[in-house]
């Protein structure tokens, strides 16, 4: 595709790259660091951080390049994180070399690699910086060097930070080496990974309520990253873009939108994890708090504004992009604000303290919420803890399925109310498997544990792949007509692609999903899932999406690789059903007890006690899975009759429309085949007189 601001683009696989001409836009870009700097050494004067350090003072380098550095940090990685978005789901495409990036897509990916240079620079400073804080020794100090590799490699707050650059670090090669679009999509979502560590390196890490602190925060880096990133890139690339600017700003804006709501949300979470009172809020820190509310409120009016005058003046005249510059640039100065009062928001101390409180309450440091009441069939249907990251996916879940079937029906579209409750039925019940009473007891005991492991393996996920979502989505989304990939298109790459044929493949899919029972439980996996928050949520994640795959191959009506016949499909959930049996009679005669530091540090010291309810959970794991697979069974039984059905009536009327010429064919060679017999055996009668 070629596109007016490069009329001569002859061959995407060979471009120089130049340097843009610095107009006032980019330097006004340029003069939002040193303002978020100042906005943050301010913000922490006021909050009186700098006076932490008056016992262990790791020097003015430390104590003042940190919170600059981190203010680089943040700015690099939303650059780059929002670039290779726009790369992957909202710049055009070009057709004449199949996958790899138009000129506008490969210029954003080069722009990324630029910032994610900075970006792992910055990351690495703070690294240091952050040691040298948590060690108290300046980095000039002969012992600094030493200690430094343990708080890297032994300290979790230090593997996070380690964990982020190396992640950066892998977005800058893969983008040096690659311009395939689908190489650039892989390095936006390894920069979004990126992002998520350091949400373990603020405030939320040995507070109470961490779990729901660390979420908000990881979802707040995710929004601020790509709606601030996103509206740069616009920026620098908006000459690139020529007519295709109007439609590019449309889609971003749905982005930023999106963004939006998840920066609002997790902001009142983190914000009523770290305030006790509204006069709080008349305090230091609850006056940056109240700042960064009234930018969030003005960009929000800011992209209202965007989205209903400025977007269709710019479709009329494509060329006249001058408003939209100057409201993109207000905008992006006030979110400069906005970064550098939320790097002096986490570098200073809130009302609320954020400390660990193990000394005090081991089980509340342990759980992060107060431990429950014994367990019972009452408590576990009615207790609630929410977990806010799980309850608000399920809630999108369930909000864009039923929006996808309103559109389908506002345009005359049927859809079966049986696949909608099912869709809805599973989103409730992952609602209350990870915020209910197995989430509130999910951690307390290794049968309650149980419970939550198989609603998220062998309850949630069969009732999501019988909403058929893929399906839906493909009729409900618009299709793009530029090559560019969004939504549905990406979709139909996944479904086609190899690495789906690969993983989709029913013996691959079983062992993903049987055999990572034996995995987590029987290594150190099961401990990690229980002692740390990103091993639990990982585990939720894991073996949702495992029991997703699997129940997809059995019972999916999503387009996708062939899957395996009805017979074989039956047999596969028997032998799944066999395994489980297996599995809950190791657990029930196993004398060993899983994670048994992990009850201990909850004060569980009667070994035959925790032993005993490892065997109940067994029999969970045993008896819990054959509802479920009788469920699926009688699926598949069903979608083997309709299928059966279906193709007969497609012969039907196949008949009807070719006046049985299929059949007639058919008699047509059993009768060939009958004389050639006759002449043959005639033949052979002949012979042997």
């Amino acid at each position: 595709m070629t596109h007016p601001a490069d009329p001569e683009f002859p061959e995407p696989t060979h471009l120089p790259f130049t340097l843009p001409r610095l107009g006032w836009p980019e330097a006004v870009l340029l003069a939002s660091i040193p303002l978020a700097v100042a906005l943050t050494l301010a913000g922490l004067t006021l909050t009186g951080a700098f006076s932490n350090y008056t016992f262990i003072d790791p020097g003015l380098l430390v104590t003042r390049g940190l919170p600059i550095a981190r203010v680089i940090h943040d700015g690099a990685a939303a650059v780059t994180v929002g670039l290779l978005l726009l790369a992957t789901f909202v710049l055009p495409g070009q057709n004449r070399v199949p996958g790899i990036a138009s000129y506008s897509q490969w210029s954003a990916a080069r722009w990324a690699a630029r910032a994610a240079a900075v970006w792992a620079a910055a990351g690495i400073a703070v690294l240091v910086f952050t040691a040298a804080t948590t060690i108290g020794v300046p980095v000039t100090d002969e012992r600094f060097a030493k200690q430094f590799l343990f708080f890297a490699t032994g300290i979790e707050l230090g593997q996070s930070l380690l964990v982020s650059v190396i992640g950066v670090l892998v977005v800058f090669v893969t983008l040096l080496v690659s311009k395939r679009v689908s190489v650039i999509a892989f390095a936006a979502a390894v920069a979004l990974l990126a992002l998520l560590p350091l949400a373990l390196s603020g405030h939320a890490a040995g507070s109470d309520e961490h779990a729901n602190a660390v979420d908000s925060l990881a979802i707040h880096l995710l929004g601020v990253s790509t709606w601030v990133g996103g509206l740069i890139g616009l920026i620098l690339l908006r000459k690139r873009l020529g007519r295709d600017l109007a439609v590019v700003i449309g889609r971003y804006s749905v982005l930023a939108a999106w963004a939006f709501v998840a920066v609002a949300l997790s902001g009142l979470i983190n914000a009523s994890l770290r305030i006790s009172s509204p006069a709080d809020l008349l305090q230091s820190y609850g006056l940056l708090i109240v700042v960064k509310s009234v930018i969030l409120i003005l960009l929000g009016l800011a992209g209202f504004w965007q989205r209903q005058l400025i977007i269709p003046k710019l479709r009329k005249d494509p060329a006249d992009h001058r408003a939209f510059i100057r409201l993109a640039v207000t905008e992006v100065v006030f979110m400069a604000v906005a970064i550098g009062v939320s790097v002096a928001l986490s570098k200073s101390a809130p009302p609320v303290s954020q400390g660990s409180v193990a000394a005090t309450d081991v089980q509340l440091s342990l759980l992060g919420f107060p431990f429950p009441e014994p367990a019972t069939i009452g408590r576990m249907l009615t207790a609630i803890h929410p977990d806010w990251a799980f309850l608000g996916g399920a809630a999108v879940l369930a909000g864009c399925y039923l929006a996808g079937v309103v559109r389908l029906r506002r345009r005359g579209d049927a859809w079966p109310v049986g696949r909608t409750a099912s869709w809805l039925v599973g989103c409730v019940l992952l609602a209350y498997v990870t915020s209910g009473g197995p989430g509130v007891y999910g951690q307390v005991s290794f049968s309650t544990h149980m419970i939550q492991h198989m609603g998220l393996m062998m309850f949630v996920p069969p009732l999501l792949v019988l909403g058929a979502p893929i399906l839906l989505a493909l009729r409900a989304l618009p299709k793009r007509h530029d090559h560019s990939r969004g939504l549905r298109e990406w979709m139909l790459v996944v479904v086609h692609s190899r690495f789906l044929r690969v993983i989709s493949f029913p013996a691959v899919a079983g062992i993903l999903f049987a055999g990572s029972l034996v995995v987590f439980y029987y290594t150190d996996w099961f401990e990690f899932s229980l002692d740390t928050h990103q091993g639990h949520v990982f585990m939720c994640l894991h073996f949702l999406a495992t029991g997703y795959l699997f129940f997809w191959v059995i019972i999916g009506v999503d387009p996708g690789p062939q899957r395996p016949s009805y017979p074989l499909r039956i047999i596969l959930l028997l032998a799944t059903l066999a395994f489980h049996a297996f599995f809950g009679l190791a657990i029930m005669s196993s004398d060993t007890i899983f994670a048994i530091d992990w009850w201990h540090a909850l004060g569980y010291t009667d070994d035959a006690a925790l032993l005993a309810d490892q065997h109940v959970g067994g029999g969970i794991a045993w008896g819990a899975g054959e509802l479920p697979v009788l469920f699926v069974t009688l699926a598949v039984v069903r979608q083997w009759i309709t299928s059966e059905e279906r193709e007969a009536k497609r012969y039907d009327r196949n008949a009807a429309r070719t006046g049985e010429a299929e059949l007639l064919a058919y008699n047509e060679r059993l009768s060939a085949l009958a004389v050639r017999d006759r002449d043959r055996d005639r033949d052979r009668d002949r012979d042997l007189s």
